[in-house]
């Protein structure tokens, strides 16, 4: 038995066992991160150098994908390398890991509530739009988002790591995941899963809440316009935004508003992938597809570098 003072790292045992399966994994992963880069970085060119993007709606687009860039990074290439040699990640560097994942994913829980806010007001508020989104209420909301995302990763970090980690040092993940090291813990973990259930529901359920009670107020708004044109473009401006939310709050909700020993190991590894790898390559497809003023900004940055 050894305790946490005594272990130097931690070996994952990753996604699956099997070696053809691992080189399958490794293409589709190593695609998924390509693209979620590739995508990411494009809208955020085109945000920055486009001056009709330069509104609240496109700067929080822009915070997203950073967002979504970072997360990735500090999870897909751990994913990789696992994928080719399986090597033992060290103790400290499980736990930057473990935070770094909670302080993006948290920031990202509430950076999407902030975005469900922003066309509520362009929606419902309209004439008043850009003075109550003005530059300094933008980056307020963005700074409380990080804010957010690290106390609550300062949290759940912090009462993880202080259990005494029994047994062998085999964590049956695919990277440093809070809820798997609860697994390991050799003592009762009530009071931990109780303070990381208290932690989602200040950043997933609050936001979440709130996300459906902005989009209940932009539906109701909508119904009322007597345009049908401007009901269709109403509705295709926030469909994009209602499907990044849905595929995101609804994974994530399901990992960490239920007690960890409810979990199936197989059914945690599915579901992170499904908050952690899947939204940040979807969310610029979903966005660039079906917004007008992305795809002529994205159009209009790739001729002037075609013409130069």
């Amino acid at each position: 038995m050894n305790n946490q003072s005594l272990i130097a790292e931690f070996l994952l045992l990753g996604l699956t066992k099997d070696h053809d399966m691992k080189i399958i994994l490794f293409v589709l992963f190593l695609l998924m991160y390509l693209l979620t880069l590739i995508g990411n970085s494009i809208l955020i060119t085109a945000w920055i150098c486009d001056p009709h993007l330069h509104t609240p709606m496109y700067f929080f687009l822009g915070i997203l994908s950073f967002v979504d860039i970072c997360f990735s990074t500090v999870i897909v290439p751990f994913v990789l390398d696992q994928l080719l040699d399986g090597r033992a990640v060290s103790f400290n560097g499980c736990a930057a890991q473990m935070y770094i994942h909670l302080l993006l994913g948290g920031t990202e829980c509430v950076l999407l509530g902030v975005m469900a806010y922003d066309r509520y007001v362009a929606i419902v508020f309209p004439l008043r739009y850009t003075v109550i989104m003005s530059t300094p209420v933008c980056i307020t909301l963005t700074s409380c988002c990080w804010l957010s995302g690290g106390l609550m990763a300062l949290v759940d970090t912090f009462f993880t790591l202080q259990l005494p980690l029994c047994g062998a040092k085999i964590i049956n993940h695919f990277f440093c995941e809070v809820l798997s090291l609860l697994k390991m813990a050799c003592v009762d973990t009530f009071v931990t899963e109780m303070v990381i259930f208290s932690a989602a529901i200040f950043i997933l359920l609050i936001p979440s809440l709130f996300t459906a009670i902005s989009y209940t107020r932009i539906i109701i708004t909508i119904v009322r316009i007597r345009s049908s044109e401007a009901r269709l473009k109403a509705f295709s401006t926030c469909a994009s935004h209602l499907i990044v939310v849905t595929i995101f709050y609804t994974t994530a909700i399901s990992m960490y508003m239920r007690p960890a020993s409810k979990n199936s190991e197989n059914q945690d590894k599915m579901l992170s992938v499904f908050y952690t790898v899947t939204p940040p390559m979807l969310n610029p497809m979903i966005y660039s597809l079906r917004n007008k003023d992305v795809k002529r900004a994205v159009r209009k940055l790739f001729c002037k570098q075609c013409f130069h």
